[in-house]
């Protein structure tokens, strides 16, 4: 004779799944009973001049402030062109005329940026001060657009000796 399907386990799966339906069913019930009802008004919420979700209506007798829609601004705001001062000042510690290169001390944060002979826009050599503009590069930021920062009182003087010391020591 064969064993019954139906074993201990099976039924007492089935005991728990019809209960739980039950249950359900039970609490829908309930839930029903205990609403407020009145629908569509009850679930209506607005928003406040604050941007705060109320379930009042708004105050029609209030007024309200027109706003133009082309004066929001999305993003970023416009930059103006004159508040844009060009570049930072700094000085010249090293520059090798040979490969090309050297690096600027910023004299407000005393940061070191790499300048290559590409971004000049005049010679330069070491102590000049400069003023330049930074550029992201494949290692940090770099100098570019560098050009001597003309002082009010120029001194062309101590550049014409400079100039005559480098060509007779060379």
């Amino acid at each position: 004779m064969a064993k019954s399907q139906e074993t201990f386990n099976k039924k007492e799966k089935e005991k728990k799944r019809k209960k739980k339906r039950q249950d359900k069913l039970l609490k829908r019930e309930e839930r029903r009973a205990n609403s407020e009802g009145g629908g569509l008004d009850n679930m209506m919420a607005y928003v406040d001049e604050f941007g705060n979700i109320t379930d009042t209506p708004p105050d029609p007798t209030k007024k309200k402030k027109e706003i133009k829609a082309s004066s929001i601004e999305l993003g970023v705001p416009k930059r103006d062109d004159s508040e844009e001062t060009p570049g930072r000042q700094g000085k010249v510690t090293f520059f090798n005329d040979s490969k090309g290169y050297g690096f600027i001390k910023d004299s407000q944060t005393s940061e070191n940026f790499f300048v290559h002979v590409n971004g000049l826009l005049e010679e330069v050599r070491e102590n000049d001060v400069v003023t330049y503009e930074l550029e992201r590069g494949m290692k940090g930021m770099n100098a570019v657009n560098v050009k001597k920062y003309k002082a009010s009182t120029p001194k062309p003087e101590v550049d014409e000796e400079d100039d005559s010391e480098e060509s007779t020591a060379e």
